[in-house]
């Protein structure tokens, strides 16, 4: 069943916001991920971070896999993801003892934990690269080894967040945008250069096109000597 018939005859009438089984990455005109959606909200000295879909593609069981790098075997330009959790409660402080799980697809628009159906047809179900989960220290912060995230046809480039107090009581799943200009470089070489160029905007994004001003990372480096990418998620603990 091509995704577009089957998102109009399933997705939208179960009303799924997180888990939508074997839908794929890489060769889909249309993403599922477009509910849930809202702006960040401001109160007292910082701005809550946007909430978001989780997608289709959630980690199955993210306490199994506590990492830090969670790279696997897949190649692409190295990416350092360092996040901080600030809690909106405390003055915006740095959030200590978080659990923070990420998701990312790969370099050709593929998910690991999914797949071997027409919706994505290279069988991941049995591998679990590109997701991890790190607990904040005493500043808040995480810190994840990884590789720059592809893309596929509907989506501009992202990472997936769901952020749980220390308890494992849900704060926020949220995701990260990239600028696009960092985008088109790293897209241009290497293992991403097959792929070709993104085809969706953050604009036109379905879950960012309603703007990104809490979810835009800022992304240092190079293609030869890797990026660092910085991001601040605000909650309310």
């Amino acid at each position: 069943m091509e995704r577009k018939e089957f998102l109009k005859r399933g997705f939208s009438a179960l009303g799924f916001a997180t888990i939508v089984p074997l839908i794929s990455c890489s060769n889909s005109s249309v993403d599922p991920e477009t509910t849930d959606t809202t702006t960040g909200s401001t109160s007292g000295s910082c701005t809550s971070t946007a909430s978001e879909t989780a997608g289709p593609f959630p980690t199955k069981s993210p306490a199994s896999y506590v990492l830090t790098d969670i790279t696997s075997d897949r190649p692409g330009t190295k990416l350092t993801v360092k996040i901080t959790i600030q809690n909106k409660s405390n003055s915006c402080e740095g959030l200590s003892g978080a659990l923070v799980d990420i998701w990312h697809c790969d370099a050709a628009g593929n998910y690991s934990e999914y797949g071997g159906s027409g919706m994505q047809s290279i069988n991941y179900t049995n591998v679990h690269f590109l997701r991890g989960r790190q607990t904040t220290d005493s500043n808040g912060v995480v810190n994840f080894a990884s590789i720059y995230p592809g893309w596929y046809s509907g989506r501009a480039p992202h990472i997936h967040v769901h952020v749980y107090d220390s308890s494992g009581k849900s704060l926020l799943v949220t995701q990260i945008a990239f600028p696009e200009d960092i985008s088109k470089v790293v897209y241009a070489q290497g293992v991403y250069a097959s792929h070709g160029q993104a085809d969706t905007t953050n604009a036109r994004d379905n879950v960012f096109g309603d703007g990104v001003s809490t979810e835009m990372a800022t992304v240092t480096g190079s293609v030869s000597a890797g990026y660092e990418l910085t991001h601040a998620i605000v909650v309310t603990a």
